[in-house]
């Protein structure tokens, strides 16, 4: 496995590990009334809910993401004969963020029924319980609207971390950096960057989050059997609903919260990526 491989799946990992809790209360806030209003279950163990799925796909979907971007990113500057283009990250951002589609679907869907349900519920049983039901294509409802969100979101990720990395002053012992030295330009880069990806594309996390948690309330899994079962609605009517209900404020619910954990959760998986991309490759910096 190559570098940014490993890099990317180690960081991808450690973030779930540092950022579910809050990610919790996000999700619960953008959700519908009922769900925000849910008391934490069990104390402190809460705050893990959720957490075996993405553990596991987040980090093959960061490994796939730094892969598909670093490929894109270099292919793109090689076809138009330029270096460390800006214009070229964002698009090869937005590649790698469609190219995490297939892992990040399902993996966002049990998280976000993981979080969002009334009753503590482990990933592997609603993965399980979704299947039985409707196939593995359930896994990928909302998947349209997480696509969206990803190239949008990365191509962000990506050109802000750079924009912040090119504008920080180069180092006064020479044109070697250390990894201690490069610390504050890469916390900082990459914390800047989860902010501005979320900003860019946080109501379409809203729409994601209640269309592929709009029937919790009725399923067979929280032991609702008898419950009539509403056909499901796409992301506009749902878009249209919580507009008329709530306004346009309803789209940002939960948006501080996000972004105290972007900052956090990013600057430290860009400490650990670019950690590790030293390691396994001396000769490169960031």
């Amino acid at each position: 496995m190559s570098a940014d491989f490993w890099a990317g799946y180690l960081s991808g990992a450690l973030s779930i590990l540092i950022g579910n809790p809050l990610d919790i209360i996000k999700v619960r806030l953008q959700a519908n009334d009922a769900t925000a209003r849910l008391p934490l279950q069990h104390g402190t163990s809460s705050f893990t809910t959720g957490t075996a799925g993405p553990l596991l796909g987040y980090g093959a979907l960061n490994a796939l993401l730094f892969v598909s971007y670093n490929r894109s990113e270099a292919a793109i500057n090689d076809y138009m004969g330029t270096k460390n283009s800006l214009s070229a990250t964002w698009v090869a951002g937005a590649i790698g963020g469609l190219a995490t589609w297939v892992v990040s679907a399902p993996t966002e869907f049990v998280k976000c029924r993981a979080q969002a349900a009334p009753t503590s519920l482990s990933s592997f049983d609603i993965a399980k319980s979704v299947v039985k039901e409707k196939g593995v294509k359930g896994l990928y409802t909302g998947g349209t609207v997480t696509a969206l969100r990803d190239s949008i979101g990365y191509g962000f990720y990506f050109w802000t971390y750079q924009l912040m990395s090119s504008m920080w002053p180069a180092a006064q012992d020479g044109p070697t950096s250390s990894a201690l030295s490069d610390a504050p330009k890469v916390l900082l880069s990459g914390g800047i960057a989860g902010m501005a990806t979320w900003a860019s594309v946080f109501p379409l996390d809203v729409i994601k989050t209640r269309v592929q948690i709009q029937d919790l309330e009725t399923t067979p899994l929280l032991g609702n059997q008898g419950a009539e079962q509403k056909k499901p609605r796409g992301a506009w009517q749902l878009t249209v609903e919580a507009y008329r209900h709530h306004g346009w404020k309803v789209f940002f619910r939960g948006f501080g919260v996000c972004c105290a954990r972007a900052f956090v959760v990013n600057a430290a998986q860009w400490a650990v990526y670019e950690a590790v991309m030293r390691e396994l490759q001396p000769a490169r910096s960031p």
